[in-house]
């Protein structure tokens, strides 16, 4: 018996008008079987047996999402099925058939926003809780370590703790934190025991324990002002920076808290004038400086605080 040609199969089955309006939805977005159901107007169990047929062939295929399954079009049919298919949708979503389908899946899309509109006017006053305890208090920060290249090698200077050192160790090559604190320093290795491209060294921000040229990111988080000397911190920054390098640094605008809290806290300087912090910089040698305000937290209690970046030519 002689196999029917892989083009036929596919005619056969991109023949059949359930199934190219289940395919012409699932261009659209994402559905489970009840919003195709309600789309579609087709009883349960036909759209779950040609979503069967369809997902066998590598047409669609689904995720499941607590108790619901999600279809999408799949990625298994090869590029000659798929012009096949555009042949196909191109002569039929014009029909009334097709046109009907993609206005009741337009009222299924917006009812599935309502309900997520729903949930946030419900949620409003305890979505930053909420979203703490599904995700952890530094989930809204996560994105932004995206902006970093996976080759990097990164330095947290004034590493503390190791915090930001673990946040970022997921993306780059490399971390290397440095600290004059042997305390701290042992608690950030309890902390980045985990993590094998972390290394932790001892040493001052006026005099690095790194080879110049080594990182393509360096980040000082409120550190700047417990440094003698920050003018020699940011020349150091920079001789340790590879040439396109970039450094951030976070720390404390000027404040009128006075000695006692300087003296309580272990502070050397009571925060910073931005200018002086952008003329630093450019004395260090780095480009396209730009120092910025950060809008205060209502829910700090410290001084308010800024962010200067500056890359190395």
């Amino acid at each position: 018996m002689t196999m029917a040609p892989p083009i036929l199969d596919r005619l056969h089955l991109l023949g059949d008008e359930t199934r190219t309006r289940i395919l012409l939805l699932l261009e659209r977005s994402e559905f489970t079987v009840t919003e195709l159901c309600a789309a579609l107007q087709i009883p349960q169990p036909t759209v779950s047996r040609h979503l069967g047929v369809l997902a066998n062939e590598g047409w669609v295929e689904s995720r499941t999402e607590g108790r619901n399954r999600h279809y999408r079009l799949g990625d298994r049919v090869d590029p000659s099925g798929w012009e096949l298919w555009h042949l196909v949708r191109d002569g039929l979503r014009d029909g009334p058939v097709y046109q009907a389908d993609g206005e009741r899946a337009r009222v299924v899309l917006q009812a599935r926003r309502e309900r997520s509109t729903s949930f946030f006017a419900r949620s409003a006053e305890e979505w930053e809780e909420l979203r703490d305890r599904l995700f952890g208090p530094r989930a809204w920060l996560t994105p932004l370590f995206a902006l970093t290249e996976p080759h990097w090698v990164v330095g947290d200077l004034g590493a503390g703790t190791g915090a930001l050192a673990a946040s970022m160790a997921p993306y780059v090559a490399r971390v290397i934190g440095v600290d004059r604190s042997d305390e701290m320093l042992a608690t950030a290795a309890g902390r980045l025991a985990g993590f094998e491209n972390v290394e932790l060294r001892r040493g001052d921000l006026e005099s690095l324990p790194v080879e110049a040229g080594t990182l393509d990111l360096a980040v000082m988080s409120l550190v700047l002002h417990y440094v003698v000397d920050p003018p020699d911190a940011l020349s150091e920054a920079f001789r340790v920076l590879a040439p396109g390098g970039r450094l951030v640094v976070t720390d404390m605008r000027s404040h009128e808290r006075g000695p006692a809290y300087a003296e309580e806290m272990g502070h050397v300087w009571p925060g910073f004038a931005l200018e002086r912090v952008s003329e630093w910089m450019t004395d260090a040698g780095f480009t396209a400086v730009s120092v910025r305000p950060i809008p205060p937290d209502p829910a700090g209690e410290g001084p308010p605080l800024f962010t200067a970046t500056g890359r190395k030519p």
